[in-house]
């Protein structure tokens, strides 16, 4: 069956085939690929990393072999001064090493806790710190943060740049892992702590004891004292506790909260040693320049952002505007012990000073106290205190001045005044009603101060400070400021750049000490820019110059600063508040320019108290100004304030007016005031107040060039107050006030109301009581009489002769055919015959026809009329014509004079006036006793006030410059 096996034969088997569809089948991803790619790539990774690794650890090995020798400092800074003479050396040269078994272990605990809580745990690279500086810098998207292991800061202190780059960091932490390979963790933890800048100029955490608080045995420091010193190296300059005690105790306080949670303290260890508060050594290194060496370095910082750690090791050139004589000046001055107080029991008195070159702003001299010591506290700069008077001249005097509405001589208040609770007082207790600028300035007066503040407004003072680099606190929105009443106050160095600009026409200069900055190599690192600003006007700072230069002169507060170079300034203290103290000071200050230099000096204690407070003279800062710079000045060429083009002269005010008289006349009802001329080109502005009225109104009653006023509008009972205010007609510049004068007015009840016109002036009584007859009343105050003689009444009424006489409605005296005597208050009526003179009222001459004044003139008879003493003369028998302001009609008979008001006559029939002047029948008149200026038996010059019939009357209030040719309206005065 052999022949029936198909398949041997390979013939017999059928092949079939499929159509091809177009689509390519997809291959599907398995787990197993997944895993076989996965471990591929993680090989190729671990290969890549095994050989960044090597690299690393090559690299940072050989780099720690090539600069082994870096562990030593770098080259030194020098410091040029303004001639560009080496003056000063900058090197790390405070540097004390300490071997690990030497550090107690609460130190060690201390800086493992704060800058690298794994420090025992890695190999030089904190990975998990690496991450999360990553994501910050991400975030940030800038290298904020570091992530520095200790080790890594090692290598980044030793042989590396401050830069924050992605290399640098890698070299870092290449070393990083060469260090660790090399040392110990206590080798680097010991060499770390011997590295690390501590600030004040202090290399190495021994150094950094010795101080900040005198230990040399790290094993004697307290705990609070240790986590002090670890919180420094984050920022040196930032949290060192001399620089910025307030600051580094906070930062101490950090450093307990991570040393408390990582369990190396108690919560009760963490609270007593955050309590502490840290009290600066005395005494120390006293080297020349110190201040000035180190507010270098404090510059070059926080202006050129070069840290002070590159500056001690960069081999930098640093110029300056240092001048070294001033300097040395200076620190003479201040350690001369008889300018100052006598100790405290804890503490001595203190005081900085700063010198200013007005062209530049450049730092010529500067001290930060009087036992300044390296790297110490910096009164100039770092201790703002209140400013007192200085301050003055800042907020209110000159924002005030730039307005254009005052000028030096403008007139202020100086009145105590209650502002809304706020009571300002002069430290004399002495207010003057008014000064002048200049005045309060020189006496440094309070009131008038505060007063142009509160008139300008104190967010204009604000403002304009601000202008000056003085930025106040958001409570300082009050008057009390006027007076340097500040929240935070300020510095030495903040008052001189600011009283900078008067000397410079406004213009200032960013204080400033470092000009240049070269490299080692020569080449330049960094320059200071001259930043100018205007600030105020060149006239505004030409009249501060003109006022502050008035406070040296004689009688100013700053006559201490006053040597022989022309010198403009300002006095400044701040009282004390303690309990029975409060007559002694706080703070002392003066503030002042030649044209040269500008300086500032404060004196005071660091922390006042009941046994620390200046008792000494509050000159004592202008003895110190004067001290340092005469001195400082004596080898420059001395110079004049000059006054900028276009500035006009100031013109002197007027004298002032200082013999201001004034009094009532009872009879005219007018207030006479007079005074002695002060020149040519002056007009007097009269000012008036009542005794319900505080204050003199700011308008004038009146404005005149006469030297003598009568007002006639005091016509109310009242004691009545007068000044007078000179005012140059050419510059109008107002003079100070005059003497006050006090003018009572009394009440006087034998006048009618001047305003109202009507009949003549009654007597002290008024009414007149007739005798026999029939008397008709008068039409305005005229007596009929009726028949008889009447005899004068008790008090102003009079009683005639035979017959009945009625009143008469105003208090004139109307004669009768016979002889009429004087009444003492109102006019005298004449009989026939010859007129006397009346005293002060109208006199009535002899027989004759009067012919009518106008409003009072005389009226003429037959007869001869003698002048009265001050009024108008009435003519005797005949028939009497009335007057245009009141006529009365005599009857027959003889009429006695009243004791104070009108007379009535006897027997006769009389016919009325028309307003009060008497009209005289045939009789003989006798004088009266009313002020009216009297003129012959014709008649003229009637009703002038005051004079003879000839003479010109002084000014009348509301008719300024009328003379004695016109008579006031009837009844009006």
């Amino acid at each position: 069956m052999a022949g029936t096996n198909r398949n041997a034969s390979g013939n017999s088997t059928k092949q079939t085939t499929k159509p091809k569809s177009g689509k390519r089948k997809t291959k599907k991803i398995t787990a197993g690929k997944v895993f076989a790619w996965a471990f591929v790539s993680s090989a190729v990774a671990a290969i890549c990393a095994m050989g960044v690794y090597i690299f690393i650890i090559i690299n940072g090995g050989r780099i720690l072999t090539q600069n082994i020798d870096k562990l030593d400092l770098d080259e030194a800074s020098l410091i040029y001064d303004v001639s560009n003479k080496e003056v000063a050396v900058l090197a790390a040269e405070n540097r004390e090493s300490v071997n690990a078994s030497e550090i107690p272990k609460k130190l060690r605990d201390a800086f493992i806790a704060t800058e690298d809580k794994r420090f025992e745990e890695h190999a030089g690279i904190d990975f998990l710190g690496i991450g999360r500086a990553l994501v910050k810098d991400v975030v940030a998207r800038s290298m904020v943060e570091g992530g520095s292991t200790i080790t890594q800061q090692l290598a980044k202190n030793v042989f590396l740049s401050a830069d924050k780059t992605f290399f640098r960091k890698a070299t870092e932490m290449s070393i990083a892992v060469a260090l660790e390979e090399r040392y110990t963790k206590d080798e680097i933890l010991e060499k770390y702590l011997n590295r690390i800048f501590f600030g004040s100029r202090a290399y190495g955490v021994k150094a950094a004891s010795k101080k900040y608080f005198g230990i040399s045995d790290l094993n004697q420091l307290k705990l609070w004292q240790m986590a002090t010193l670890a919180a420094i190296p984050k920022a040196p300059s930032t949290y060192n506790p001399i620089a910025n005690p307030e600051k580094s105790k906070d930062r101490r306080g950090v450093v307990l909260k991570l040393m408390a949670d990582q369990g190396y303290i108690t919560e009760a260890e963490r609270a007593e040693a955050a309590a502490v508060d840290y009290v600066p050594l005395t005494g120390g290194s006293k080297d020349s320049y110190q201040t000035y060496v180190d507010y270098v370095l404090r510059e070059a910082q926080n202006k050129f952002n070069i840290e002070e750690d590159d500056i001690m090791r960069g081999g930098y050139k640093i110029y300056t505007s240092l001048n070294p004589d001033a300097q040395k000046i200076m620190e003479q001055t201040y350690a001369n012990d008889k300018l100052f107080q006598k100790d405290g029991p804890e503490q001595k008195m203190q005081s900085s000073m700063v010198i200013l070159n007005n062209t530049d702003g450049g730092i010529v001299a500067m001290i930060g106290g009087r036992d300044y010591a390296a790297r110490g506290l910096n009164r100039a700069v770092q201790q703002p205190r209140q400013p007192g008077s200085s301050f003055k001249t800042l907020v209110a005097y000159a924002p005030a001045l730039e307005m254009g509405k005052y000028t030096p001589y403008s007139m202020l208040p100086d009145e105590q005044k209650n502002y809304n609770g706020y009571n300002p007082r002069n430290y004399d207790g002495v207010y003057r009603g008014q000064v002048s600028m200049f005045e309060a300035v020189k006496k440094s007066i309070n009131a008038p101060a505060v007063a142009l503040l509160n008139e300008i407004g104190v967010s204009k003072g604000i403002d304009f400070v601000k202008k000056l680099g003085i930025e106040l606190d958001k409570n300082d929105n009050n008057l009390a400021i006027a007076l340097g009443g500040l929240t935070k106050g300020v510095t030495t160095l903040q008052m001189a750049q600011a009283y900078s600009a008067f000397p410079n026409n406004g213009v200032m200069n960013e204080a400033h000490a470092i000009n240049k900055i070269e490299n080692a190599d020569g080449s330049l690192r960094t320059a200071y820019k001259g930043e100018k600003k205007s600030v105020m006007s060149a006239k505004t700072a030409w009249y501060m110059t003109q006022l502050l230069q008035g406070v040296v002169e004689s009688g100013g507060t700053g006559t201490a600063a006053k040597f022989e170079r022309p010198v403009a300034g300002k006095t400044g203290s701040t009282q004390l508040d303690l309990k029975g103290l409060e007559k002694y000071n706080r703070d002392l200050w003066f503030v002042g320019y030649t044209p040269e230099w500008t300086a500032a000096v404060w004196m005071g204690f660091d922390k006042t108290d009941s046994k620390h407070y200046v008792s000494m003279s509050s000159g004592g800062a202008a003895v110190i100004f004067k001290e340092v710079m005469q001195k400082a000045l004596a080898k420059t060429p001395m110079t004049s304030f000059v006054k900028p083009d276009g500035v006009p002269d100031l013109a002197a005010p007027p004298k002032t007016v200082a013999d201001l008289k004034g009094e009532y006349i009872k009879e005219s009802r007018t207030v006479k005031l007079s005074w002695s001329g002060i020149g040519d080109n002056v007009t007097y502005q009269l000012f008036r107040k009542d005794s319900k009225t505080a204050e003199f109104p700011s308008e004038p009653l009146l404005t005149t060039a006469s030297t003598e006023v009568n007002d006639i509008s005091a016509i109310l009972p009242d004691t009545y107050q007068y000044v007078v205010v000179p005012v140059n007609t050419v510059s109008n510049v107002a003079g100070a006030r005059s003497n006050t004068v006090s003018v009572i007015v009394s009440t006087d009840a034998g006048h009618s109301d001047p305003l109202k016109p009507g009949t003549g002036q009654p007597g002290q009584g008024g009414t007149t009581q007739p005798g026999g007859g029939a008397g008709q009343p008068g039409q305005g105050g005229t007596t009929q009489p009726g028949g008889g003689a009447g005899q004068p009444g008790q008090g102003g009424t009079t009683q005639p002769g035979g017959g009945t006489g009625q009143p008469g409605q105003g208090g004139t005296t109307q004669p009768g055919g016979g002889t009429g005597q004087p009444g003492q208050g109102g006019t005298t009526q004449p009989g026939g015959g010859t007129g006397q003179p009346g005293q002060g009222g109208t006199t009535q001459p002899g027989g004759g026809t009067g012919q009518p004044g106008q409003g009072g003139t005389t009226q003429p008879g037959g007869g001869t009329g003698q002048p009265g003493q001050g009024g108008t003369t009435q003519p005797g028998g005949g028939t009497g014509q009335p007057g245009q302001g009141g006529t009365t009609q005599p009857g027959g008979g003889t009429g006695q004079p009243g004791q104070g008001g009108a007379t009535q006559p006897g027997s006769g029939t009389s016919q009325p006036g028309q307003g009060g002047a008497t009209q005289p029948g045939g009789g003989t008149s006798q004088p009266g006793q009313v002020g009216v200026t009297p003129g012959t038996g014709s008649g003229s010059n009637v009703g002038v006030l005051p004079g003879d019939a000839s003479s010109h009357a002084g000014e009348r209030v509301f008719s300024d410059g009328a003379s004695g040719s016109a008579p006031p309206a009837p009844g009006v005065r």
